[in-house]
């Protein structure tokens, strides 16, 4: 049976019989601004281990790094390789194999979400993104942007290369081959996307490095968990619909609870508690991340 290892907030992981394998075991709940939302969303985990799974195929089969996925033993489970984890920041040895980078990769194709509204507080400036100062919500950018943020602290927080070699200790060409799978992982999603009518608007991963330390893609990514979606056509027409988690952030934004919450992070005292979702958003989410699943993957939900 094996124990669980580790309680995340959308997944769990368990030890197994091979101590170099774990199993992922996605649940149903979902989260945002870090906080876990007290509603359930029917086979929502189910969705998230078999778009990852479709991803990992397409990018180990395209030969743009390896990838730690073993085999889907479940339709909501899969089996990974093991990868040691160390949080301690730079103390990770140079010369140690299936260890994770303590880093989170962003690539930004079109100017949204969180850097939309950083850009408003003239937090990223419009040099930096390639756009005119003028330029409104959902521009698509030049060239892909890509952010890197820490992974074991309290909250995520946009780092410079330098804190980024610091943290993880890795080598600076380390560094560009991972930004490079980064990137490479990315073309492969917009393909298959735009075969959809999607547009891939940015989304963020995680590495590790393996056998002679080997970029390895791990963990989940290019669902609508990690990822931002916009439909096409609409996208044509002069319309940003959120085909992702973002219109489920879009409800707690709109009820003031985002504000609260950072006015609490500010000031340095406990976040409030999230409010459940309304089952009209719940069918709406669930409904979404069904349909979705077949948008991207091309298979039946």
């Amino acid at each position: 049976m094996g124990e669980m290892l580790y309680q995340g907030k959308v997944k769990q992981v368990w030890s197994t019989e091979d101590p170099e394998i774990l199993e992922f075991r996605f649940t149903n709940q979902i989260s945002v601004f870090d906080q876990i939302i007290p509603s359930l969303i029917p086979r929502k985990g189910e969705s998230l281990n078999r778009t990852t799974a479709h991803w990992f195929k397409l990018v180990e089969e395209a030969g743009i790094c390896k990838t730690h996925l073993v085999e889907v033993n479940a339709a909501d489970r899969c089996l990974v390789r093991k990868v040691k984890v160390i949080k301690e920041p730079g103390a990770i040895p140079r010369d140690m194999e299936w260890v994770f980078v303590p880093l989170e990769v962003i690539v930004r194709h079109y100017l949204s979400g969180s850097a939309w509204r950083r850009f408003q507080r003239g937090e990223l400036s419009a040099e930096a993104l390639g756009v005119a100062p003028d330029c409104e919500y959902g521009v698509k950018l030049a060239e892909p942007f890509v952010e890197v943020t820490t992974k074991f602290e309290k909250f995520d927080r946009n780092i410079s290369r330098e804190e980024g070699l610091e943290i993880s200790n890795i080598t600076e060409e380390e560094y560009d081959a991972i930004v490079a799978a980064a990137l490479g992982v990315d073309q492969i999603i917009e393909r298959e996307a735009a075969r959809n009518g999607l547009i891939h608007v940015d989304g963020k991963k995680e590495f590790a490095l393996g056998t002679n330390r080997e970029v390895v893609l791990v963990d989940t990514f290019g669902t609508l968990d990690e990822d931002r979606w916009w439909d096409a056509e609409a996208y044509a027409n002069g319309e940003c619909i959120e085909l992702s988690k973002e219109f489920v952030r879009s409800h707690y934004i709109g009820t003031g609870h985002q504000i609260e919450l950072k006015a609490a992070r500010d000031a340095g005292t406990d976040d409030p508690p999230i409010p459940a979702l309304p089952q009209s958003v719940i069918d709406e989410t669930a409904a979404l991340y069904a349909s979705m699943y077949e948008r991207l993957t091309s298979q039946t939900f």
